[in-house]
């Protein structure tokens, strides 16, 4: 069987949810649709939801976040900040994020032992004092738990001796490994939606089902939602090694197809029909870091290569992107009064821009008051947002 760029792109109006009449019905279809929503950009949880549910309002994510606790943040694929559901949280945990985090406690260990002469012992009374201040349960920012435990206001001195020599507290550390390790989580921001100051909670570690299996749920939900993918774009999302993304293909039955660009490509057992669902033309105004936009390492079958450089910072992160039909043509970004504005990089024609100008009209509206200012910057967001 043979998949083209045009049945690949015809799968995102339905499984990506970026059809109208796709439209999900709360924040938790949004994320498992997608098996995650990139979090390392607050704002990008609740444009991309935004983007994919009728509507969508922040409150209604925000309850989901911090109310009913449906959906979870968890560092976990490729290092990164996700927010997934809650029944997915303990595969995503069991599948990456408790190598991610065996690796950040290794790099905090040595940073404390390089720069302050500290060893485990220390990090582990850190640790027991910082989640005894969270015992009472009121959550606390991180500047509030460094007020609290001595041990937090510490500082490391790296590149000792050389020209770039400098300071860093130990707090930031600290709460990244705990949360890392599902000891902390993430509680509601001070300030709005956009916020990252988040106050922290005491959490309790996951489940642990085998690491074998839950490889491969995880692969059966990103090939349901990104199949066909290569063996090298499942390596990328997930930062799998090459062998443990072959053994969870070969554990789910994953059926080969070929792609337009002659590379092997991988969906679901039976899943080898082309495109998806007949859908009306559609327009999409994505955030930074969504993850239709960073769901494949090889993308040009949506993603023009003349544009990169316009829609990409310098270290491979995707800024925000306006959509056809399954393709990005250009891109967009709020001005300092609020006002979204957009750019086509392509000729698309009349029905595509009056589409795209009711899609900007939408985001307008869920933003309302708020300001976005990409944590990533892009050459084009850059130049949109100037007045």
């Amino acid at each position: 069987m043979k998949l083209s760029h045009a049945d690949r792109r015809a799968r995102l109006a339905d499984r990506h949810l970026l059809g109208p009449a796709a439209r999900a019905g709360t924040p938790e279809q949004v994320a498992d649709a997608l098996v995650g929503l990139h979090a390392t950009d607050p704002a990008t949880v609740f444009l991309a939801v935004a983007a994919r549910m009728a509507g969508a309002t922040p409150a209604a994510l925000e309850r989901a976040l911090y109310d009913e606790l449906s959906l979870l943040r968890l560092l976990a694929m490729r290092r990164t900040m996700f927010v997934v559901g809650r029944e997915l949280a303990a595969v995503v945990d069991a599948s990456t994020a408790r190598a991610v985090a065996a690796r950040e406690r290794r790099r905090l260990l040595a940073f404390l032992a390089e720069g302050g002469g500290w060893d485990a012992a220390w990090l582990a009374a850190a640790e027991r004092e910082t989640l005894a201040a969270l015992a009472a349960g009121e959550p606390l920012t991180g500047a509030e738990l460094g007020a609290a435990v001595p041990a937090l206001q510490q500082r490391v001195v790296v590149g000792a001796g050389k020209p770039n020599e400098t300071t860093q507290a130990v707090a930031s550390r600290v709460l990244r490994v705990l949360a890392a390790e599902n000891r902390i989580r993430r509680d509601r921001p001070r300030g709005s939606w956009t916020s990252s100051q988040f106050r922290w909670v005491r959490s309790e570690p996951f489940p642990a089902p085998p690491a074998a299996e839950a490889r491969a749920e995880l692969a059966r939900r990103w090939l349901a939602a990104y199949g066909p993918g290569t063996e090298a774009d499942l390596a990328w999302w997930t930062g799998w090694t090459l062998g443990d993304v072959r053994k969870a293909l070969l554990a789910v039955r994953a059926e080969p197809v070929l792609l337009e660009d002659q590379e092997t490509g991988y969906v679901l057992p039976g899943d080898t029909g082309p495109g998806g669902p007949e859908t009306a033309p559609y327009a999409a105004l994505l955030p930074a870091l969504d993850p239709t936009g960073m769901g494949w390492k090889q993308r040009d079958w949506y993603l023009p290569p003349e544009h990169t450089a316009e829609l990409f910072d310098r270290t491979g992160n995707i800024g925000p992107t306006v959509w056809w039909n399954g393709r990005i043509v250009g891109g967009w970004a709020q001005r300092p009064d609020g006002e979204p504005v957009w750019q086509l990089l392509d000729d698309v024609g009349a029905e595509a821009e009056a589409a795209v100008g009711a899609a900007a009209a939408e985001l307008a509206a869920f933003i309302g008051p708020a300001r976005i200012t990409p944590r990533f910057r892009t050459p084009l967001e850059r130049r949109l947002s100037t007045p």
